[in-house]
């Protein structure tokens, strides 16, 4: 084999050690987008979990008596509120949808 032959097999092994990595880089990579994605549905899950516990507990302070103790600011009970009234706006809602 002449030197530029040579050059030229050591080139060609050298693409295909590349484009093997390449594969595998691209596996990795699907493979952390897939982890990733995972991770943030069970974060937004969570989230969701926690904002729901929290309105659990403010509305059982207010309706177990706490309210001596947990006295609501203005802007907490406007917050309540208004939570109150996005629940009646989608019961009122899911009737009306039931009704048709």
């Amino acid at each position: 084999m002449n030197p530029s032959e040579q050059h030229l097999k050591r080139i060609q092994d050298k693409l295909r050690q590349l484009l093997k990595q390449h594969s595998v880089l691209q596996k990795e990579n699907n493979r952390l987008k897939e982890d990733l994605q995972n991770a943030q549905q069970k974060i937004a899950g969570q989230q969701k979990n926690v904002d729901e516990l929290r309105q659990q507990v403010s509305i059982l302070k207010v309706s177990t008596g706490e309210s001596d103790n947990y006295r609501m600011s203005e802007a907490d009970k406007k917050e309540f509120e208004k939570r109150i009234n996005g629940y009646l706006k989608e019961i009122d809602r899911c009737i009306a949808l039931l009704g048709e």
